[in-house]
This record gives C-alpha cells, sequence and structure tokens, in this order.
C-alpha cells in the first residue's frame, strides 16, 4: 500500500498500518505540520501524538512509529543538524527514552531534516528483549519514506 499526503509517500510494508495527517493549526509550534503514524497493531482513530492509545497495546514483537514535523523556520537548529533518515539498530533502543514507561517496552527517539523540514522520529517496540527484529521492522518501514 502507498499512503501519500503533506509531502510525505510511504510504502507501508504488509503487516504495518499507517496513517498521515495535517496537525492542526491551533497547536503552538507545529501548524499545520505533517504527523505520520505507523504500527503493526491497528490504530485506533484517537491516539496522542507519540503513541498514547497505542503503546499501551504493544505486543513483544509489535512496533509504533510517529513522525513529528516541527516548523520549517527550525530545520537550520543544531537539534535538527542530521540530514538523513536514521538508521536503526538495537543499540538505539531503551527503556529509559520512554516518555511513559511500560513494562517491556522499549524506544528510540532521532531528530532530522529532510528537504528542508525538520522532524523527529519516535519508535517504540514492544519488547527490549526483541528490540532486534524490532530495531529490523521499524528500519523496513523507514526504507519505504520519501519526504518532498
Amino acid at each position: 500500500m502507498r499512503l501519500a499526503s503533506g509531502g510525505l509517500v510511504l510504502e507501508v510494508p504488509p503487516g504495518w498500518e499507517a496513517r498521515i495527517r495535517r496537525q492542526p493549526p491551533s497547536q503552538p509550534g507545529r501548524p499545520g505540520n505533517a504527523l505520520l503514524h505507523a504500527s503493526t497493531i491497528p490504530l485506533p482513530e484517537r491516539r496522542g501524538d507519540f503513541g498514547s492509545g497505542v503503546v499501551e497495546n504493544l505486543g513483544p514483537d509489535d512496533a509504533f512509529v510517529a513522525l513529528l514535523e516541527y516548523d520549517r523556520k527550525d530545520a537550520d537548529a543544531v537539534l535538527f543538524v542530521a540530514g538523513r533518515l536514521p538508521v536503526p539498530r538495537p543499540s538505539d533502543f531503551s527503556p529509559t527514552v520512554l516518555q511513559r514507561t511500560r513494562a517491556g517496552n522499549t524506544g528510540a527517539q532521532w531528530f532530522f531534516a529532510l528537504s528542508g523540514r525538520p522532524f523527529s522520529l519516535h519508535a517504540v517496540l514492544g519488547s527490549h528483549a526483541r528490540r532486534s527484529p524490532g530495531a529490523v521492522k521499524v528500519d523496513r518501514l523507514l526504507r519505504g519514506l520519501e519526504v518532498s
């Protein structure tokens, strides 16, 4: 399946569900910016930017990804100095990265800019012990992402 919106194109791998939306202009700091969610479990209609409502339901072999766009004026900030998508490695994931810790879950976060657009990528895996195959799943998803 191919998903396209807001200058993002994602070839969704089998076993993943994904959605892209524009953030409401009323949210400070990200008016109208793109937000992509992808998960190996069904995405509920109501979910938080970083996956609340989803990550609590991840099984040990599941993954959730949130790609949040920030304002273009921030693309030159040091935080977004990386100019490419991350290549997730098992060592990138840690239970201490999570906004809300849950037994077994592990997460990673990266900041970068693509096509002059600053992003944060937040990934949560259902099991820290199984982070190696989880990192491979997230990497496979990201290989299908294009930003214009």
